[in-house]
């Protein structure tokens, strides 16, 4: 499964874990991973230790996530990326929306 989503121990906080190619094959369960977290998920963490591609789409996922969280009030971290994945997050200026670690 290419998506997998936990709750951590705090219980506000899903963790979304993206095996492989993170792209618009994704989309819906992507999309399904976080409307579905329940009312009580005010934190987000998006894991790409095991993302081997990344494209445009998804980064329009990514977007959609943080509409979902609350915008510019979104508390949602992207981390564990390789030098692939962080170099498409950089030269697209995320940094300034998500906090990539």
């Amino acid at each position: 499964m290419p998506i997998q989503t936990s709750l951590a121990e705090d219980g506000k906080t899903l963790v979304i874990r993206i095996e492989g190619r993170f792209d618009f094959s994704t989309h819906q369960s992507f999309r399904d991973s976080y409307e579905h977290a329940g009312p009580k998920v005010t934190n987000y963490i998006v894991d790409l230790s095991d993302t081997t591609y990344l494209d445009s789409s998804a980064l329009g996922m990514l977007l959609l996530l943080r509409d979902h969280a609350g915008g510019d009030s979104a508390r949602i971290s992207i981390e564990n990326c390789n030098s692939d994945v962080r170099r498409i997050l950089s030269i697209s200026n995320f940094e300034q929306l998500f906090a990539i670690k």
